[in-house]
């Protein structure tokens, strides 16, 4: 099941619809991060001073540089292990986008979806780069503690993130938020599998910009093969009824 929906997924992705999520959730992830450094390391040298004062040597003018230049080294170094999460997480609020496209290829005789508004599509994106984010900056530990570990807790940890939130974006629009929990604590050891899947490339530079739009492709079909017969074609006002 989980490689059927992967491949259907993979044989979409030259879809110009999955083209411009990409390059918007990528534009916007290099602006944030791009803006956060810069104001990171204003703030660090707001603080720090033209002049410090360093006992034993005296006032020294050239801290500020120090402090500047070892923030954004880094920074530098965060950017990069952050930027996946940032970007799944960004690009997820355009996702939606990409689970029409695979319905409209694959599922045509459904009914219109229920759209997602834009404002409870931006509060999970925000609830999930905050989780992303605290999550691998917390496994962090774990990798030094279980190096040699380390890569499977990666894939298992983002495995979770993605297949949870990847299937919930893909079942709210059929299902509506409390029946797609329902169906994800049911499913939850195939979805898991299907997010190990997705979290495994994302160790592969370059391929793993694509994971976020492979993964809401492959979750959109996954949802059609798990979900009861009949329910995920219902509008919302089935659901209301």
């Amino acid at each position: 099941m989980i490689l059927t929906a992967f491949f259907s997924a993979l044989g979409q992705m030259t879809d110009r619809r999955f083209r411009r999520v990409l390059l918007l959730g990528l534009a916007l992830t290099l602006a944030l991060l791009i803006a956060a450094s810069a104001a990171f390391v204003w703030l660090i040298s707001g603080l720090v001073g033209e002049t410090t004062t360093i006992w034993f040597i005296g006032e020294v003018s050239w801290l500020q540089d120090l402090v500047s230049w070892g923030s954004a080294l880094l920074l530098a170094v965060l950017s990069s292990f952050l930027m996946i999460p940032v970007a799944s997480a960004i690009t997820s609020m355009f996702l939606e986008t990409v689970a029409q496209a695979v319905e409209d290829e694959h599922y045509p005789h459904l009914p219109p979806a229920t759209s997602v508004p834009f404002g409870d599509a931006l509060r999970d994106t925000v609830n999930f780069l905050g989780v992303l984010i605290a999550a691998n900056l917390a496994a962090l530990i774990l990798y030094l503690i279980f190096a040699p570990a380390a890569l499977f807790i990666f894939w298992g940890l983002n495995g979770f993130l993605l297949g949870r939130e990847y299937f919930t974006l893909a079942a709210l629009r059929r299902v509506g938020r409390k029946e797609a929990k329902v169906l994800r604590s049911r499913h939850m050891l195939t979805i898991w599998a299907a997010g190990t899947l997705m979290a495994i490339p994302l160790t592969i530079p370059l391929l793993n910009l694509i994971i976020p739009i492979l993964g809401a492709a492959t979750f959109t079909h996954l949802f059609h093969l798990l979900a009861p017969q009949g329910s995920h074609g219902q509008t919302s006002q089935d659901r209301a009824r």
